[in-house]
């Protein structure tokens, strides 16, 4: 499987969490080539902050595992993590992270500048995507206007 799949998988949740009133992210937790976790945004519907489709992904993830850390996990999101999102990818030990939006509103380069919040082992890259997620967004945000 490519990059470019499981992108398409993470917009898939983006596009759910869209049709459910939520700013739409989506993301998805691949291990081995097989999907471990899933989420999309529900913080509208579960009244909570926290619940970002990187969160929601993990604890997936974890679950499935029955383990805390996924070193040889792929996280594909469809827009960088927040700050929150990154401190859970760093205890998570995640092995690589793909994004495919830049996120320059409330990605946690804002608040980190250059520094790496993510564990050292972890390779961080901007995939597939990025104009699919930007439309998405962009779309969310002018319906709410």
């Amino acid at each position: 499987m490519t990059d470019e799949f499981y992108m398409q998988q993470a917009m898939r949740e983006a596009r759910k969490a869209f049709d459910e009133g939520e700013v739409p992210v989506g993301a998805i937790v691949v291990l081995n080539d097989k999907i471990i976790g899933r989420g999309s945004n529900q913080v509208e519907k579960l009244n909570d902050c926290t619940a970002h489709a990187e969160m929601l992904a993990l604890t997936a993830a974890f679950n499935f595992l029955g383990s805390k850390y996924l070193m040889e996990a792929t996280l594909y999101v469809t827009l960088e993590p927040c700050l929150m999102c990154a401190g859970a990818l760093y205890w998570s030990k995640i092995g690589r992270i793909v994004y495919a939006a830049k996120d320059e509103k409330n990605s946690y380069r804002r608040s980190t500048g250059e520094a790496n919040p993510f564990h050292p082992k972890t390779r961080v890259e901007q995939g597939p995507g990025e104009a699919e997620s930007l439309q998405l967004v962009k779309t969310f945000f002018a319906q709410r206007r």
